[in-house]
């Protein structure tokens, strides 16, 4: 199954594919620590699970997922 055949994927994972942390275990403290905004708000849930549509910060970027 490729990723375009899912309809979300967790925040943890999507910080990975897209180079904004280096490991797991970094997405885990930067999420559970605070540093991650889903949507406008803090989310330290680091499974949660993101949509197409959903706007995710961390360190000055701003990404969209889109697919």
């Amino acid at each position: 199954m490729t990723r375009a055949d899912q309809d979300t994927i967790d925040l943890q994972d999507f910080l990975k594919l897209t180079g904004l942390v280096q490991t797991g275990g970094e997405a885990k403290f930067r999420v559970q620590g605070g540093e991650v905004r889903l949507n406008g708000e803090v989310e330290t849930r680091r499974r949660r699970k993101l949509r197409r549509g959903d706007l995710v910060e961390y360190a000055g970027q701003r990404l969209t997922v889109d697919w």
